[in-house]
């Protein structure tokens, strides 16, 4: 009995322990619930909901482009793309095989689009082909339940109405890239909101790039539920985008495209400008691309061939290309010389066809010369020997002030990216880039646009219509309520003289002046002035035996009418010949569609 009391009692004890263990914890237990739910309930609930909503962005449509008379440039259309929902699909190499087949598409360009997003989650649809056909959207809703992984989006493709006529001034757009998020990052304000995610199109060229902000618009966004494994459930709610602002631009329509049809198969560039106030009312650089292509998508052995292109058709050559201007830059050596007290309006100079200065022979373009010329003559017939004295009188320091003056040697202040400022050169220039003093001889070369000196296009459209204008430095522009009549600068130059200068370039367009036979448009009032620059010595302008590589540059830059001008057009055409016979007349086109004349086959353009 003792026995079987002392086991009893050694039982009870065991139990009474387990007891106080079992209550100690289930009072630890019950404090822990009561601290989770009591104390720390909302942010527990708070966690809990932010694990079943998810946001997912709706993009918002990009604004569109106008011309300055409202046509539409670029517009928005409806683009359908496969996305494919990762959580839904039990095996996604054979779903993505299967979607390639039904597409005829390389697997690896499927592969290609999901790996772009590999870091979003599971219940985020993923593009994995874009711009589907109505026939491939027709195939996909036909098996939709048996795949229930792929829907169909129906999203916003950028249309330029016009491809290549305006690629260079609208430019493009393009997937944002890992140094575009980089410098988005960078970028990011004290919020830590980065502007862009991955996927999303933006601007890379051209006017796209440049408003791309504007453009853009605000993205909306919906609330989607989702299960413990990111399975999308149903929509919880939506916030709309805002679109993107419209632009209209300062381009005339009708102008870019006479412009486009005159250079088409020619490399260089148009520009035309109000030089009222600067707006751009014509770019155009050829060769061009399409920007549709990028819209779409571009492939890589489209990509391939741009880059290839020996005469670079990615390329603005209106701004990013520089070369001597020739004969154009008679006008500002005239407005020196006039303002520096060198010459005057009557001032002659007898041109037998050469001359020698610093002991060297300095030819005219006219071989038996012009006979005694003054200021008009000398500009409307480009008589060289005119201007060799004339640089010899003014010097390089002055040549060189002027020209800055004019804005030559800096961008003009254009929206565009990339653009270059040329080369003005002088003694100190020399001394920097060349490591040795200026010679001589040297501003001779330069008193006729050769030699060091080099412009863009819009630079000397720039200059032009500060001539133009009466004085006043504009900045170009391509959008509408841009410019400021108070920023343009003031050249350090007397309104007689740039009348002087208006008269001389009238001269160009008339008998006897060098592009009067090849731009004059009976009943419009134009002044000009031809350029020719030479690119390999002892080669003739645009003969057909000469190979295209060694024909020399044709210049041409004008304005109309003479006094209260309302156009500047200048054209540069790459190897084009002489500056009368391969640039003038595509000006000519251009002033034809601004003013309503007839073509020489009878159509208005």
């Amino acid at each position: 009995m003792e026995v079987q009391r002392e086991f009893r009692e050694d039982l009870n004890g065991r139990v009474r322990l387990i007891t106080v263990l079992v209550a100690v914890a289930l009072v630890v237990i019950g404090s822990g619930f009561w601290f989770v739910q009591m104390v720390q309930g909302a942010h527990y609930r708070e966690l809990a909901e932010n694990n079943r909503l998810r946001r997912m962005t709706v993009r918002a449509p990009r604004g569109l482009i106008l011309d300055h008379e409202g046509r539409l440039l670029v517009e928005n259309t409806p683009s359908y793309n496969l996305l494919v929902d990762r959580s839904r699909t039990a095996d996604l190499d054979d779903s993505l095989r299967f979607a390639a087949d039904l597409l005829n598409r390389p697997l690896e360009e499927l592969h290609a689009n999901l790996a772009k997003a590999t870091e979003q989650p599971d219940y985020q649809p993923i593009p994995v082909a874009k711009a589907l056909n109505l026939a491939e959207v027709a195939r996909f809703s036909a098996v939709a339940l048996e795949h229930p992984e792929f829907e169909i989006d129906v999203g916003h493709l950028r249309l330029y109405r016009h491809g290549p006529q305006m690629a260079h001034v609208l430019g493009y757009l393009g997937e944002v890239s890992e140094s575009d998020m980089e410098r988005a990052r960078a970028e990011a304000g004290e919020d830590g909101k980065v502007r862009y995610q991955l996927g999303d199109l933006i601007g890379k060229k051209g006017i796209e790039e440049t408003y791309d902000e504007r453009l853009r618009g605000v993205n909306g966004a919906r609330a989607v539920v989702v299960d413990s494994r990111g399975h999308l459930i149903q929509e919880y709610g939506r916030q709309e985008a805002d679109p993107g602002e419209p632009l209209r631009l300062t381009l005339d329509l009708r102008l870019q495209q006479a412009a486009e049809r005159a250079m088409r198969d020619k490399v260089g560039a148009v520009i035309a400008i109000d030089p009222r106030n600067g707006a751009v009312r014509a770019m155009v650089s050829s060769p061009s691309y399409d920007p549709n292509m990028f819209a779409r998508g571009i492939q890589s052995d489209q990509w391939r061939a741009l880059l290839e292109d020996d005469n670079d058709p990615l390329q603005n050559r209106a701004l990013q290309n520089a070369f001597s201007p020739g004969s154009t830059f008679k006008m500002i050596m005239a407005a020196a010389g006039l303002e520096e007290g060198v010459i005057t309006p009557s001032s002659t100079v007898s041109c037998g066809g050469a001359t020698v200065i610093y002991g060297n022979v300095f030819r005219c373009w006219r071989a038996g010369g012009h006979g005694a010329v003054s200021l008009e003559r000398a500009i409307a017939q480009s008589c060289n020997v005119y201007f060799y004295h004339l640089g010899k009188a003014l010097g390089i320091e002055r040549i060189e002030k002027y020209s800055k003056a004019f804005g030559l040697g800096s961008p003009t202040g254009i929206e565009l990216s990339n653009e270059i400022g040329g080369i003005v050169p002088g003694p100190e220039w020399s001394q920097r880039v060349r490591g040795h003093e200026w010679f001589p001889g040297e501003t001779i070369s330069v008193s006729i646009g050769q030699g060091a000196l080099t412009v863009t296009p819009i630079q000397l459209a720039r200059a032009t219509a500060a001539v133009a204008n009466g004085g006043r430095l504009v900045v170009p522009h391509l959008v509408e309520g841009q410019e400021d009549p108070s920023e343009a600068q003031v050249l350090p130059v007397d309104d007689r003289v740039l009348a002087a200068v208006r008269e001389g370039m009238a001269a160009v367009m008339q008998p006897g002046g060098t592009a009067y036979w090849s731009a004059h448009i009976e009943g419009v009032e134009m002044a000009g002035k031809t350029g020719t620059t030479q690119v390999a010595s002892g080669v003739a302008g645009n003969e057909a035996s000469t190979p295209w590589k060694l024909r020399n540059h044709a210049w041409f830059t004008s304005f109309s009418p003479v006094e209260n001008a309302r156009l500047v057009v200048v054209v540069f055409n790459e190897h084009g010949g002489s500056g009368s016979g391969g640039a003038a007349p595509i000006a000519k086109e251009v002033y034809k569609a601004f003013y309503g004349v007839e073509s020489e086959d009878g159509n208005r353009p």
